[in-house]
């Protein structure tokens, strides 16, 4: 058995591992379904934590993010951080080397690509930005070393992309470039494909541009608004959520609960605002992107495609300015956040050997899901996606008591299930747990001759049960598709508005009770004051599900978790005291 190569995209914010399977590059999930995690990692009692897990304890003790902005730094590199930075004969940061702390974060990917693959994996490919030097080339190999992992090759991340891209398919000779804009990192990359062969023809970048300096730009400005002295590390998270508001809405709420001596800081923030403050950053990539076509010597009609990738790229004023400046729409066919993994991953394949037996056969016509609770599509497959495929999620009992789970498979493009179009449907039986506790993982694999197989495994027990639906997903009458994108077209307002209220009134049913426990339960945990915003914001929630306005609702539950939050974090303080108080008694 040859042995299994797997392609790493070790990120500023986020990270996820791919590999080659039946000649076809695929990412791999984690127990939670997620195939992209973020590059977060928690020290604490012995024991270490990545990932969502470890930007949970975000808020209660330190966590370690964006480290791929100090490897292979020397102090005098590093610059600003939000966590404080030691210099040790190099940078540590919580004591570690940024080196020590990847490896945990590679250490995760490695053991989620061997639980899915189901054997051991030893050997990758990790993608580094086009500019990054010998150092912190050298810095993500060793990290790569100490999670156990044989590093056969670094690869150049808008390489990476091209390969991702299909740039080996557009003609015998072709140039794309790639505009690659991460949470830390930027680079503009000219690539250039003869006979075969990749050729970087020029890269540009900036090691100090990335989504965390919008991020740190935003809080600053709201600090300012606020008259506010310094921005700390909650006003950073909250920054990066505002962002992500405003790529989709006008205006968001800069908030953040009980700043100090109980006081609320909250800012109003409008698109306009946020782009005006990313500008200088923006031309700051232009003028990245204006020096590598002239180091390549291209110009700007002679290439085939502009490819994005990276998570900052979805704010719409860096489409526009990419488009401006290159004077084309940018190709988005690219998932920002998978597209290097998935290049890494067909990287690894060629090495393998595995590559050589891609077959490119169909695509999915419409996406496809189960229902999940509340009447949703979830959508695990998605259109257009080339098969053969595999994707799966984790999903748990929705209330306490239940005895099994009901999976309707469905195909469409609508965002409530009744609107899709039902493939099928079979139960899977669990024992009897609280809410949240049975989980049941499934997973949907279609292959060459499109065939969809879906399993659904009970974790507790490992009993497997499975439906095999025949052409269904991909022989379908084209009049049906046109249908189907066209009907997506026109209820869009009308259906994103309903999935809104109900995945709003879901965590709003599920935060009232908790709510009600935090009043009765919180004593002196609960400061009169909190008492006071929070019973305001819990009856906000209630009057907003009376209305059925959804934004209404969405920013009423997202106030009452935040009025929340200070006062969960002292509980789970009081919690682990206690907990040490009954070790040390005992």
């Amino acid at each position: 058995m040859e042995d299994v190569i797997i392609g790493i995209d070790l990120g500023t914010t986020h990270s996820a591992v791919g590999v080659v399977e039946s000649g076809f590059p695929i990412l791999l999930a984690n127990e939670e379904g997620r195939r992209v995690i973020p590059s977060a990692v928690w020290y604490g009692d012995g024991r270490v934590e990545v990932g969502e897990k470890a930007l949970r304890r975000r808020g209660v003790d330190p966590v370690v993010t964006s480290v791929k902005r100090l490897i292979g730094r020397r102090p005098d590199e590093v610059g600003d951080s939000p966590l404080p930075i030691e210099d040790r004969g190099g940078v540590r940061v919580l004591g570690r080397t940024p080196e020590e702390v990847s490896a945990e974060i590679l250490r995760e990917l490695r053991r989620i690509a061997g639980w899915r693959l189901e054997r051991e994996v030893g050997k990758a490919v990790i993608t580094v930005p086009a500019y990054f030097n010998d150092a912190q080339r050298s810095a993500t190999k060793r990290a790569g070393e100490m999670a156990g992992l044989e590093v056969v090759r670094i690869l150049n991340e808008p390489t990476a992309a091209a390969l991702a891209y299909g740039l080996d398919k557009l003609g015998e000779r072709s140039r794309v470039a790639v505009y690659d804009l991460g949470g830390g990192t930027f680079d503009l990359s000219v690539l250039e494909m003869c006979d075969g062969v990749f050729q970087v023809l020029s890269t540009r970048g900036d090691t100090r541009l990335g989504g965390d300096d919008l991020d740190a730009a935003l809080a600053a400005w709201c600090a300012e608004e606020a008259g506010v002295g310094e921005i700390d590390l909650r006003m950073l998270q909250e920054a990066e959520r505002v962002k992500r508001v405003l790529s989709e809405d006008e205006r968001a709420v800069f908030r953040v609960p009980f700043f100090e001596d109980g006081r609320n800081l909250e800012v109003e923030v409008t698109r306009e605002r946020f782009e005006a403050l990313v500008a200088p950053f923006l031309e700051r990539s232009v003028a990245c992107c204006r020096q590598a076509m002239h180091d390549a010597q291209v110009g700007l009609d002679a290439l085939d495609a502009v490819v994005l990738v990276g998570g900052s790229t979805r704010i719409p004023a860096v489409r526009r300015a990419v488009a401006e400046f290159f004077g084309r729409e940018p190709d988005l066919s690219q998932h920002p956040d998978e597209a290097i993994a998935l290049g890494a991953a067909i990287q690894a394949g060629v090495m393998s050997g595995a590559v050589r037996k891609m077959v490119l056969l169909d695509v999915t016509p419409l996406s496809l899901g189960i229902e999940t609770f509340g009447g949703l599509m979830n959508v695990l497959i998605p259109r257009n996606t080339t098969i053969p495929t595999k994707a799966g999620e984790m999903f748990t009992n929705a209330v306490a008591g239940q005895q099994s789970m009901r999976i309707r498979v469905l195909q469409g493009e609508r965002e409530m299930a009744r609107d899709n179009w039902q493939l099928g449907e079979f139960e899977v039986p669990f024992e009897t747990a609280e809410k949240g506790r049975a989980r049941v993982g499934v997973q949907f694999r279609i292959d060459e001759n499109g065939i969809l197989e879906v399993l659904a495994r009970d974790t507790a027990t490992g009993r497997d049960t499975v439906l095999e639906i025949r052409d269904a997903a991909v022989d379908v009458d084209d009049s049906k598709v046109e249908e189907m994108v066209s009907e997506s077209v026109e209820f869009a307002f009308e259906d994103m508005a309903e999935r809104v209220f109900t995945e709003a009134r879901l965590k709003a049913e599920e935060l009232l009770p908790a709510v009600e426990s935090v009043l009765s339960q919180g004593g002196d945990l609960v400061p009169e004051d909190e008492v006071t915003a929070i019973r305001g914001a819990r009856d906000a929630v209630s009057e907003a599900m009376d209305s059925k306005d959804a934004n209404r609702l969405k920013s009423a539950v997202e106030a009452l978790d935040k009025a929340t939050e200070a006062v969960a974090a002292r509980m789970v303080e009081r919690a682990m005291e206690e907990a040490l108080s009954r070790r040390l008694g005992e």
